[in-house]
């Protein structure tokens, strides 16, 4: 009777770690996968967040090209004093 309760306790234990060891791969296989779309997401993020950046110095480069295009011309309205 001992040896069919340790035998039974040993094929058990045995199913037990094999269905962890699965479990455990399964997660681990999960996360691996949220990372990378994690890292993808991030990656679309910056780059859509650099083009705004990059959008916003060209807007400001034309409208200090202008500011002194109307300087030089004599036509900024910021100095009246200028004018006269």
């Amino acid at each position: 009777m001992k040896k069919l309760f340790l035998l039974f306790a040993v094929a058990t234990m045995s199913l037990s770690i094999y269905s962890c060891r699965e479990t455990t791969e399964e997660k681990s296989e999960d996360a691996v996968e949220s990372m990378g779309e994690d890292m993808e997401n991030a990656a679309d993020e910056a780059g859509n967040e650099l083009e705004e950046a990059g959008q916003d110095v060209e807007n400001a480069a034309e409208n200090a090209e202008n500011e002194m295009e109307e300087e030089v011309e004599g036509t900024d309205d910021m100095n009246a004093d200028d004018d006269m």
